[in-house]
């Protein structure tokens, strides 16, 4: 995986990141389903022990972890089939150790074209090259894969939420059309979507509005020559292009590629980008063809603008924030899988088995998810490497000059030196001081 870095980041959250299971925080199972607790009846007033709004990813990883530890979960979103989507396509790194260690990984290894080493690319010349698996998945089947792990204690209801009600003591969900749900806890999976949230009086602060511009779309090799490489990251080659990196990777039976570029969505660059893709990446990474070859763009530009927002005010008796609904994530960076993990992990498998073990749903107990140390050492990181991923591609003061030169000049003699020798390369990489490392 090529990785960026963040220097100087706080020891304690360096070392809640790069804990290691075993230790009681970080389960290496889920917790199995017990006959007292299958038995045990529903509280007056609820058809249900959790209703998750927003079967996305993150509501439908909560769904299945919460379902396979034995409570009765009521999943709801609106597509019965999830749609095609322009999100998460790839997955790799700690995202892959935290997919294995709650259960999933198989799925998705079946699911997804997996990959095991990247060319690094700048200017043309190889940076150096991540020997590590990767996966790649469009997002829809992505879903799709952990819906079909969806355990007979959850039911799904396929409809599209109009309110939410929530309480110390019991919470309530209005489907249009449908009846309403009834629950213990309601967890909100609903991605960026503010209107639910606003149900509860949770409001969103932005971090940085049109943090960056992400584009995916397909291509396929011009010519009888194939694509020198399965997979590459082309870095941008001029700081006035805002241009982070390009990657190309198999997903779905194609190559795949996405670039994530600091611009704003109405410069007329995006306008090229969108009407002549291909001409408008030779032109702006004259080094690309020589290193990967010539390709054809198969389908349109999908784009995606980013704002960085985090909830406020989400302290609320009996509901709870997952994934982007609590804190969204700059694509460039690589952490917005592992931080949806992070959310779900931390909250099914840690806090609401203590919840549920006692009557009432008051805020008090939300607030443990909400201050969880190892939650906030990961959302923090996700600012953090927005803010470097910015700061590197685009910043021209002399301090991100410098760290620009240093950052890829390292790279590429550390790949020199491990051809040479790997264990000496090793062992130099090992005396750097500890950073917060994102996928790329």
């Amino acid at each position: 995986m090529a990785v960026a870095h963040v220097d100087g980041a706080a020891p304690a959250v360096l070392a809640l990141l790069h804990h290691q299971s075993p230790c009681p925080l970080c389960p290496v199972e889920v917790f199995p389903m017990t006959a007292e607790h299958s038995l045990r009846p529903l509280p007056e007033g609820t058809d249900t022990e959790i209703a998750v709004v927003g079967g996305g990813l993150s509501g439908t990883l909560a769904a299945t972890l919460l379902g396979r530890s034995g409570y009765r979960v009521t999943l709801i979103d609106r597509h019965p089939v999830f749609p095609r989507e322009f999100r998460v396509e790839k997955i790799a790194g700690d995202q892959i150790d935290k997919l294995r260690r709650i259960g999933l990984l198989d799925s998705l290894s079946t699911a997804a074209a997996a990959f095991d080493e990247i060319v690094n690319v700048r200017k043309g010349r190889v940076l150096d090259r991540t020997r590590a698996r990767h996966y790649g998945i469009f997002y829809d089947n992505l879903v799709a894969a952990m819906r079909a792990e969806l355990p007979k204690t959850v039911r799904f209801v396929a409809g599209r939420v109009s309110a939410v009600e929530a309480g110390p003591e019991r919470q309530r969900v209005s489907i249009i059309g449908q009846p309403d749900v009834t629950a213990r806890l309601l967890v909100l999976a609903t991605g960026m979507g503010d209107i639910l949230r606003r149900d509860v009086g949770i409001e969103r602060r932005f971090v940085h509005q049109r943090q960056s511009l992400t584009f995916g779309f397909n291509v396929r090799q011009a010519g009888a020559s194939a694509f020198k490489h399965p997979a590459l990251t082309y870095y941008g080659e001029r700081v006035s292009d805002g241009i982070d990196y390009l990657n190309f990777f198999p997903a779905g039976g194609v190559t795949r590629a996405n670039l994530f570029v600091f611009r704003e969505h109405t410069d007329p660059w995006v306008k090229a980008l969108r009407d002549r893709p291909r001409e408008t990446l030779i032109e702006t990474l004259p080094g690309l063809l020589k290193t990967f070859g010539d390709f054809e763009v198969i389908d349109r530009v999908s784009s995606w603008l980013t704002d960085i927002t985090v909830a406020e005010n989400c302290k609320r008796d009996g509901v709870v924030l997952i994934g982007d609904a609590y804190q969204t994530s700059c694509p460039a960076a690589g952490t917005g899988v592992s931080r949806l993990l992070t959310d779900v992990e931390r909250l099914c498998m840690v806090h609401v088995p203590e919840w549920m073990a006692s009557p009432g749903m008051a805020a008090a107990k939300i607030a443990a998810f909400y201050d969880d140390p190892m939650k906030q050492a990961m959302d923090e990181r996700g600012l953090e490497l927005a803010n470097f991923r910015r700061s590197l591609t685009i910043d021209t003061d002399l301090r991100w000059r410098a760290r620009r030169q240093v950052h890829f000049s390292r790279r590429r003699i550390l790949h020199e030196i491990d051809k040479f020798s790997p264990s000496f390369a090793a062992r130099l990489r090992g005396l750097k001081r500890p950073q917060v490392e994102a996928v790329t």
